[in-house]
């Protein structure tokens, strides 16, 4: 099996992948010591051929690769694609387009929730993958001949599934379904690591605004010293660490070494010094200026049954319609709904509404109600007389 390893071979099988409608694509990549994440090999694969690309060779430039990424005119196949794209938004500034991810496909044609691809691969085909490789060390040289079975395997198979999905979506009329779910995966906001969002990422230990403002200022600088040194967040600093020094706000060398979660003599460090700047910085706010603590979502009297009922509802219309519940609402979504008719939420637009949020709203009214029915949850009609008790519930159409 022949492994990419020059800028012109890869241009070359670049142009050929072209000048297909598709071509599946993956990666290997290793994340354990680094920020961001190492690309080791890539795979692409088109319905006559395939491709494994040695990312780490010393004579090639993946500049091929991302102009084929750029190219609009072939759809980029990927399987819970997140991973991929961050690593193809980092190192080329892109996002492949147009994208199918076949994951996402999948829950709308109801396979399940966050199917694997080795069980959607085996549900579509029979075949089966052998994932014995997958946390393999993929910077290690030479790959071995197992190594490049299975990331074959990943864009080979790949083929399949996507013209199996595709095709069931244009049979079921659901293929805008799928493009709207891609709007995440195409935004550049899902892949830009802010420094000044980074808080979010850890939970909420404080209890006071000041606290916060701890917290966001020494985890910005941590998620900044990160990324300038390509390592783990972890090796700056714990999230433990954050949470001691936002409670404690030490200002100077000796009440930081004190803390616990502070490794012994890095209170004479140079980041020592910069995080004690970031606990001044927060500390010296006016009162006007902390931060908000965020605050919980308060469910309104009665609302919890409400979305029980609904969290039923939605189990059945996933089930008859053969779309995972994930996609069509969330919990959230389900808890909005029950304190709002008119929530802004997508359970209650497009395609949605007219699967659940319609029914949803009917529930809530009274108009609907749910029955047991030869082992099934159904829906049935409630249409009461006027000034009488609701009648027998009839099934609803």
């Amino acid at each position: 099996m022949n492994v990419i390893k020059t800028t012109q071979d890869l241009a070359d099988a670049c142009l050929h992948l072209s000048s297909h409608d598709f071509v599946t694509v993956d990666t290997e990549f290793l994340r354990e010591s680094t920020f961001w994440p190492k690309l080791c090999v890539i795979q692409m694969a088109a319905p006559d051929a395939a491709f494994i690309v040695d990312a780490l060779a010393d004579e090639l430039s993946l500049e091929p690769f991302f102009e084929l990424m750029r190219d609009t005119s072939t759809v980029k196949v990927f399987h819970a694609a997140r991973q991929d794209i961050e690593i193809i938004h980092h190192m080329g500034g892109l996002i492949p387009a147009p994208l199918f991810d076949t994951q996402v496909a999948a829950m709308v044609c109801g396979f399940g929730d966050s199917i694997s691809y080795d069980q959607l691969v085996y549900k579509v085909t029979g075949a089966r993958i052998d994932k014995s490789s997958r946390f393999t060390d993929w910077a290690r040289r030479p790959l071995t001949k197992k190594q490049l079975d299975y990331a074959m395997a990943d864009v080979t198979h790949l083929r399949d599934a996507y013209q199996f999905l595709k095709a069931n979506l244009a049979e079921q009329n659901r293929s805008h379904w799928v493009e709207d779910e891609m709007t995440v995966l195409t935004s550049e906001k899902t892949y830009r690591t802010e420094p000044d969002e980074a808080w979010q990422r850890l939970k909420m230990r404080v209890r006071k605004p000041v606290e916060l403002a701890v917290m966001i200022e020494v985890a910005a600088w941590r998620e900044r010293e990160a990324q300038t040194r390509d390592v783990p967040r972890s090796r700056v600093l714990k999230d433990d660490a954050i949470y001691e020094i936002a409670a404690q706000q030490p200002q100077s060398p000796d009440a930081l070494g004190q803390l616990r979660t502070i490794p012994r003599g890095f209170e004479r460090s140079k980041h020592a010094d910069e995080i004690l700047k970031a606990v001044r910085r927060a500390v010296a706010l006016p009162k006007d200026a902390l931060p908000k603590l965020p605050k919980g979502r308060a469910a309104p009297d009665g609302s919890a049954a409400a979305v029980d009922l609904l969290k039923v509802l939605l189990k059945m219309v996933s089930e008859t319609h053969g779309v995972a519940a994930k996609v069509i609402a969330t919990v959230e979504d389900l808890e909005k709904i029950a304190a709002d008719d008119t929530a802004d939420v997508a359970a209650l637009k497009g395609w949605r509404r007219e699967l659940f949020g319609e029914v949803a709203l009917k529930l809530k009214r009274g108009d609907v109600a749910l029955a047991f029915r030869g082992r099934q949850i159904v829906a049935l009609d409630q249409v009461p007389a006027e000034g009488k008790s609701p009648s027998v519930p009839q099934a609803a159409e």
